[in-house]
């Protein structure tokens, strides 16, 4: 028997990296899923129509359905068309978000603007969109992908760092409203993962392959975190099995955020 047996997921931003992972790994353990993006593709199809390089689209058996996390409208049809092909909703992977770079004058209003539209606005529209079809499961669970940004300060990020700081806190105050609803609300927060959004990042640096192993060295286990592995953190979360847990974050980033490592002498053992 599988972990979400009988069980149903929505993952918002999940035709590609972490979404795409995670949405891979619940149905691999019995739950139906479906996936919301703008670009969802066609079940099957080698890409996903308009989208960036790297998006490759949702593949069966994932229900691929578009949906424009800035939308309010948008968010309500697809959720609700979800629901009603799913046969309900119990999980809600709340994943979809955009990157943001550049210090405290290097952004307008208007881009901070659009990346709190997506990254923060966008969990409440499809949170609010999915809580009557939670509220009516048994085993309901919010899992908000937000990052490590939200609890380290990083250089020549504070638009991004301020929408995840905002996740981190949503994510508490939404699990102390809904604790007497049944709905659990957590978050796990990925260090610099190997993402498609990260290697275009990298593919803009005027030299990709130093800038890799800038950001693999500040993460203590000198290596980027892989999707797969904050989608089995999701999973953790998302599963019945954690049924205690409830607004907490979870760290997958190789130790950035604990470890305080000593300066390397070369003598260490092996």
């Amino acid at each position: 028997m599988g972990t979400f047996d009988g069980l149903t997921a929505v993952v918002t931003g999940g035709a590609s990296g972490i979404g795409l992972a995670t949405a891979t790994l619940l149905a691999a353990r019995g739950a139906r899923v479906a996936c919301l993006d703008l670009f969802p593709g066609a079940p099957g199809a080698p890409g996903a129509p308009g989208a960036p390089d790297g998006v490759p689209g949702v593949p069966e058996p994932l229900l691929g359905l578009r949906a424009d996390v800035t939308d309010d409208a948008s968010v309500r049809a697809a959720v609700a068309e979800a629901a009603d092909r799913l046969g309900g909703i119990d999980v809600l992977v709340n994943n979809a978000g955009i990157g943001a770079q550049g210090g405290i004058e290097d952004n307008d209003d208007d881009e901070w603007r659009r990346v709190f539209d997506v990254n923060v606005f966008g969990m409440v529209r499809v949170a609010r969109a999915a809580l009557p079809y939670l509220r009516a499961s048994r085993a309901a669970a919010i899992v908000n992908t937000c990052s490590i940004a939200a609890t380290a300060g990083l250089p020549q990020r504070v638009l991004y760092s301020s929408t995840k700081g905002a996740v981190l806190s949503m994510t508490r105050a939404m699990a102390a409203d809904l604790v007497a609803d049944g709905v659990r609300v957590n978050c796990v927060n990925p260090g610099t993962a190997d993402t498609p959004w990260v290697n275009r990042l990298l593919e803009a640096a005027p030299d990709p392959e130093e800038e890799r192993r800038a950001l693999s060295a500040r993460q203590p286990m000198g290596r980027l975190v892989s999707a797969d592995e904050v989608a089995e953190a999701v999973a953790y979360l998302a599963s019945p099995l954690s049924g205690s847990t409830t607004g907490t974050d979870l760290a997958v980033d190789g130790g950035m955020h604990g470890l305080r490592l000593r300066p390397s002498t070369g003598k260490e053992r092996p």
